[in-house]
């Protein structure tokens, strides 16, 4: 029963890099078609980022409720918009900000005082319509909640996540994409194995435990993975993508945890498929949504 999922890829002629299938938490059937090592994940790396703002929000380090300007660096002070001033993580992890163009670094064209290398100038800088408060998909959210999350932890977002995710999960040294203030990015540039991802995810699965110990509170990971806004795809809670039944993590062309807490059931892929990512989503919630278990 957990073949078809594989199945169903290669009857639609899709290439994976590999898959892992993975019920009531263990791995019950992995494939790997190309070499077993990290490759890019893109946009999963936010659901990284919000991992990162729960811990901090369980240590007191800061609140999912708080402003964000004010993790901000000091010297951004005066630039910071009026309107930015209202707006908290939570805006920013529900993409629910400001209708942002899709890259910090494209912020550079659109302001009269630009820094190439100062992505947070210029992003404060645009000249966005902050009353539209409606669901816009962007990396500048992100960003700007890893920026701001590294100031509240007062470390690397790395090294804070060390000790507290990535080592209990067992990974090593992962590649990281920084900015040019030496920020951790927080909305792509993150390399991972289809274990890595899978580990991640399932850690969501089961409300942030993993191996007894508690990574992160049941009652952050439970919000994190719930619907907060609607989307045209469905829903989207902190840096992930949702339905009624499942949560996603997801990368732009084809990397993919998708998972149903009730049945205890995910799959995870990795691949590099720029014009069929979406086909193979619908065949990996198709996979979750009809499985039975015989």
């Amino acid at each position: 029963m957990f073949d078809r999922f594989f199945e169903d890829v290669a009857a639609a002629g899709i290439k994976l890099h590999g898959a892992q299938i993975t019920y009531r938490g263990v791995p019950v059937l992995k494939r790997c078609f190309d070499a077993d090592i990290p490759y890019p994940v893109y946009s999963a790396t936010k659901s990284v980022t919000s991992a990162a703002v729960l811990i901090a929000h369980s240590e007191d380090k800061l609140y999912i409720t708080d402003k964000l300007y004010s993790y901000l660096d000091k010297r951004y002070a005066d630039i910071v918009p009026e309107p930015f001033k209202s707006l908290s993580f939570r805006d920013f992890m529900t993409m629910s900000a400001a209708p942002y163009p899709f890259r910090p670094q494209e912020a550079v064209s659109l302001v009269e005082v630009a820094d190439k290398n100062d992505w947070i100038s210029n992003i404060l800088r645009l000249p966005v319509d902050y009353t539209d408060r409606s669901f816009h998909y962007s990396n500048i959210p992100a960003y700007l909640v890893g920026a701001a999350c590294e100031n509240a932890v007062g470390m690397p977002l790395i090294d804070y996540l060390s000790p507290r995710l990535f080592e209990p999960l067992g990974w090593n040294k992962i590649p990281y994409q920084r900015s040019p203030e030496g920020h951790f990015y927080g909305a792509t540039g993150m390399e991972l194995t289809v274990s890595q991802l899978a580990d991640f995810g399932q850690l969501f699965v089961q409300s942030g435990i993993w191996h007894g110990s508690t990574i992160i509170p049941s009652s952050l990971v439970n919000e994190a993975v719930r619907t907060q806004v609607k989307t045209e795809k469905g829903g989207y809670g902190y840096f992930f993508w949702t339905t009624d039944t499942t949560f996603a993590i997801s990368g732009k062309w084809g990397q993919r945890f998708v998972a149903s807490p009730e049945k205890q059931l995910s799959v995870t892929y990795l691949s590099h498929q720029p014009e069929r990512s979406g086909e193979l989503a619908d065949i990996a919630q198709r996979f979750i949504d009809e499985f039975q278990e015989v």
